[in-house]
């Protein structure tokens, strides 16, 4: 048996209860983890409430996490009992004190990570891989546009498209966040709720625009998203924290320049295991030489996830938050 936050119903934050539930033994190809560091993001939200609809009642929430292997099940040859893992991945449910995982879902976390910074780095590190060196490879002299810039994604894409030479404009709601991801590379802050942040991109690049917008916020910023891009310009939207964004007309990405839409996961992008190892390296890499730097600005008990989420939806968090078990 172990703890695990539980939801039998989707809804509110209130429906995320902290239960004993049992934990049986792994199976083929996979390992038994005993989880140090449980990272929270807003695609827990999005299950939670239903939005994105849970496979199974009740469920865990959850996609990231840390630990220790404490089991294996048969046919798991690269990994042994102790190793330190961490993972952001389906299936749902990393709420817990125990995770069953199957072997090909996770990777060795490398010596001088700790466990919560790499609770902390999987999901919005690798999804910071993706967007920026898959949806649209950022090159040397780009100026890029990303929204919410002072979140958990945000504040590990400034850092990393500046090392590879970019210009960083950024969506931020408050003075504070303004600073924390000036601080973090983003060269060009916008307090979206007091500046118009098209208007200011188009001062900023003089009236160039912009070759690629990552956005994550969808129905608020999607249409002067589009207006942001230049022609043959990519907008990338990855999540939809004010809502989903309405049915689109195809016909306006021509008439606004032929532009390039893509709504991508980091599941499809690490669908492959090859794709996952590569993506996980790559951001070890840079956070081991210290590129990109992971903070961790907030910790909840596990069994306080409730609270976590109410504070993440009122975007009263910065940065990556983490659950300790």
């Amino acid at each position: 048996m172990t703890m695990a936050i539980q939801v039998h119903q989707v809804g509110g934050p209130e429906q995320m209860k902290w239960e004993q539930v049992s934990m049986g033994s792994p199976g083929q190809g996979e390992i038994l983890i005993e989880q140090t560091a449980v990272g929270l993001n807003f695609i827990d939200v999005y299950h939670r409430t239903g939005l994105y609809p849970p496979h199974t009642s009740p469920f865990s929430p959850g996609m990231e996490a840390a630990g220790h292997v404490i089991s294996i099940g048969s046919g798991v040859t690269d990994l042994k009992e102790g190793d330190r893992v961490a993972y952001a991945s389906l299936p749902v449910g990393a709420y817990t004190e125990q995770r069953i995982m199957p072997a090909d879902r996770v990777v060795k976390i490398p010596d001088g990570i700790d466990d919560q910074t790499a609770a902390a780095m999987m999901l919005k590190g690798m999804t910071a891989h993706y967007l920026l060196r898959r949806c649209y490879a950022v090159q040397p002299g780009d100026t890029i546009l990303f929204h919410a810039a002072a979140g958990g994604v945000g504040l590990i894409a400034c850092q990393w498209a500046k090392h590879l030479g970019a210009t960083v404009i950024g969506t931020v709601g408050n003075p504070d966040k303004a600073a924390l991801a000036k601080a973090h590379g983003c060269d060009y802050p916008i307090l979206y709720k007091e500046q118009d942040f098209l208007e200011e991109v188009r001062r900023i690049t003089d009236g160039a625009m912009l070759p690629v917008v990552y956005d994550s916020i969808g129905r608020d910023t999607f249409d002067r998203s589009l207006d942001c891009l230049r022609p043959l310009g990519t907008m990338v939207l990855f999540g939809q924290s004010s809502g989903k964004v309405p049915p689109l007309d195809v016909g306006v990405l021509a008439a606004k320049g032929s532009l390039f839409l893509t709504r991508p996961t980091l599941m499809t992008y690490t669908a492959q295991h090859e794709d996952l190892v590569t993506a996980a390296g790559e951001l070890f890499d840079v956070v081991a030489q210290g590129v990109v730097k992971i903070n961790v600005h907030q910790t909840y008990a596990l069994k306080d996830a409730g609270q976590a989420h109410i504070d993440l939806e009122a975007r009263k968090t910065v940065g990556s938050t983490v659950l300790l078990p």
